[in-house]
């Protein structure tokens, strides 16, 4: 009611100022019209007898709605009711300027939002008085009283208070066309269109009345507000702006649902399992070079049943933190699980949401492979099973020393992904060491969890090795293609090594070029490989018959009974049987590792095709396969396979 009084108030004074005073006049009482002609007269006052075309011409009338701002009291009924009007009003204005502004400006103080203000956020006294602001607010008052000219001060002073109703009515609009179930307005007749209305008017009026004032105040709101925009401050308003965001992401993501895949637009969106992302950021950012601003990257972290109980409460909040900080696009995903495998299964089926779902499995090699117990080396190779069963493609990433740093800081090991042993005493180049404490580490406020890796340097003008053993639908193609075009990557060069024999080999190497050029990737050599199938030199067998040893049965060398008691406790065991009837495999891996360290010894990466495990291999045959294929180089390597889903354009041709 108050306000519907106001309204017709200031309706009322509107129209009986309107219907009482001309826009212009000159005060002088001679002015009248004279033998009853009007012929030249300009305005309104002609028709009421007067003619004050000469000062309107002249633009020098003292007097009307458009020149005198006295004219309220000399239509009033008694002149000073006026004047003291004015001064209540003005009175209750300081009063409200004096008691609510400066607690407003002390607490977007507080906020840390702008620079150079944190000094005003300082309260004083039981209620937190802003003593501060209060100053700062009595001088710029003062300030404006010595100008002395309040039409000089009101177009600014006016368009401020018309850009503040501006934005209140759009921000109510803005809450209720999103839908926040937070926003539930008390006022019974309100309209998010009224609100809208009210918006608008308020600008056209900006502009109405002082257009380059208008200009000066939008000009401020947009600094402000991009400085925010860029600044993104650690504050949560629950702002309609979140809202927005999260309708149009729900409403995206549904409509991808109704899409069709298309190999023009397949993208590997990987499901990585780091365990706790900080522990092993060079698996984060080798993963992260390839899928930022491109596709989905979600970072799986198993947590033990027995590590439960000990994990903080702000784990979670910590690590999207520390995600970040690194500016990393990632979502983190953790899940309780007994073991490696059953966890995996699990993120495996529920991991994403309609299209935006994984479709990559990414893991860490398990460098402590002969050191682990036989289960955890089940789980792992299963892992591997489940990915191929779950129709999704595989990458594992192998760093020369290493992917976990939680020596380095100290870290609680997570039993799902157990701590990497350096594999040779190579120089650490791309990680340094750190010795705060864990609760240093895990705080947001430094960098000293933040380790540099070797995916974070620029790689200059090295190469990108792939060795495409088998197709897979060209996703070991892809993936360097996605490396080079990030700025770290974008000056090596890629090579490309197939098989082939001695008498095709340039006609193989033709075939390959042509075929990549039609696949549209810059592939600056084509490498083939004639010597692939020689036996490997005798050294190079000793190390890998060395590496199963310990898994082996030597069941020919005892009876048959104990055989089959060892068999039956100990599965995962390789009998003689077994290693002789994959020996030939496990000679064509032996020998192309032979390949891979002649060729690519300081390469910034090397990319092979993962073998296709077989269920009848054992697991420890399997493992001593990728770790004989990606040992002794000095460089990252990634053993990757895809699903046989086609992710080239050519295919669709």
């Amino acid at each position: 009611m108050a306000i519907f009084f106001t309204t017709l108030s200031y309706l009322v004074i509107s129209v009986t100022t309107g219907a009482c005073v001309v826009r212009d006049a000159s005060g002088n009482m001679s002015d009248m019209i004279s033998a009853n002609s009007s012929d030249g007269c300009i305005g309104l006052a002609c028709k009421l007898g007067w003619n004050f075309t000469h000062c309107i011409q002249s633009q020098s009338c003292q007097f009307g709605l458009a020149n005198s701002v006295k004219v309220m009291g000399q239509i009033s009924g008694y002149y000073y009711l006026i004047t003291a009007g004015i001064f209540a009003a003005s009175l209750s204005s300081a009063l409200g300027f004096l008691v609510s502004a400066p607690k407003v400006f002390q607490c977007l103080c507080k906020d840390q939002i702008y620079p150079y203000i944190i000094f005003f956020a300082k309260g004083y006294g039981k209620n937190n008085e802003p003593l501060r602001a209060y100053v700062l607010c009595y001088l710029i008052a003062v300030t404006f009283i010595i100008i002395a000219e309040l039409n000089t001060i009101a177009a600014l002073i006016s368009n401020f208070f018309l850009c503040s109703y501006c934005l209140i009515n759009f921000s109510c609009f803005h809450a209720s066309i999103v839908n926040s179930p937070g926003w539930r307005p008390s006022f019974r007749y309100y309209s998010k269109w009224a609100s809208l209305f009210g918006a608008v008017i308020s600008v056209i009026l900006m502009f109405l009345f002082t257009w380059w004032a208008a200009l000066v105040t939008f000009c401020i709101i947009f600094s402000l507000f991009g400085y925010v925009n860029y600044k993104k401050p650690n504050m949560n308003w629950g702002s309609s702006v979140q809202a927005g965001t999260y309708n149009m992401a729900l409403s995206y993501s549904v409509s991808l649902t109704n899409v069709d895949d298309h190999v023009k637009n397949f993208r590997p969106q990987c499901l990585v399992l780091t365990g706790p992302p900080n522990q092993r950021p060079a698996l984060v950012d080798f993963v992260g070079c390839f899928t930022k601003h491109a596709s989905l990257m979600i970072c799986g972290d198993i947590v033990m049943e027995q590590d439960r109980k000990t994990r903080p409460n702000n784990t979670t909040d910590v690590l999207v933190k520390w995600l970040n900080k690194r500016k990393v696009r990632s979502f983190y995903t953790p899940f309780i699980g007994d073991n490696l495998r059953t966890g995996a299964h699990h993120l495996l089926q529920a991991s994403g949401l309609g299209k935006l779902k994984p479709n990559t499995l990414v893991l860490g090699f398990k460098a402590n492979w002969r050191d682990s117990a036989p289960d955890t080396i089940e789980d792992y190779i299963n892992t591997i099973y489940d990915s191929f069963d779950s129709n999704y493609c595989l990458c594992i990433l192998r760093m020369m020393d290493g992917l976990d740093v939680t020596a380095d800081l100290d870290f609680q090991v997570n039993d799902g992904f157990e701590a990497d042993e350096p594999e040779e005493p190579v120089e650490h180049d791309d990680q340094q060491s750190n010795d705060e404490d864990p609760a240093a580490d895990m705080s947001d406020e430094d960098n000293s969890d933040q380790i540099k890796t070797v995916f974070q340097n620029d790689q200059g003008k090295k190469t990108i090795d792939v060795y495409w053993i088998a197709d897979d639908g060209g996703l070991t193609l892809l993936v360097p293609y996605l490396l080079t075009r990030r700025k770290r990557w974008r000056r090596c060069k890629v090579r490309v090594f197939i098989v082939g024999d001695e008498q095709n080999e340039e006609e193989g190497r033709k075939e390959m070029i042509t075929l990549l050029k039609r696949f549209r990737l810059n592939v600056n050599d084509v490498i083939v490989m004639t010597d692939s199938e020689k036996r490997p030199q005798a050294k190079s067998l000793t190390r890998f018959v060395d590496s199963v040893a310990p898994f082996r049965l030597y069941d020919e060398q005892q009876e048959g009974a104990l055989v089959q008691e060892q068999r039956e406790n100990a599965p995962w065991k390789i009998s003689d049987k077994e290693l002789e009837v994959f020996r030939l495999k496990s000679e064509r891996k032996i020998r192309l590792n032979e390949i891979i360290r002649k060729n690519s010894h300081h390469t910034a990466l090397v990319l092979v095709s993962l073998p296709v495990p077989h269920r009848d291999c054992p697991c420890a045959l399997y493992m001593a396969w990728l770790d004989t294929l990606t040992c002794g180089l000095h460089c990252p390597a990634v053993l990757i396979r895809g699903n046989q889903q086609n992710v080239l354009t050519f295919y669709c041709q």
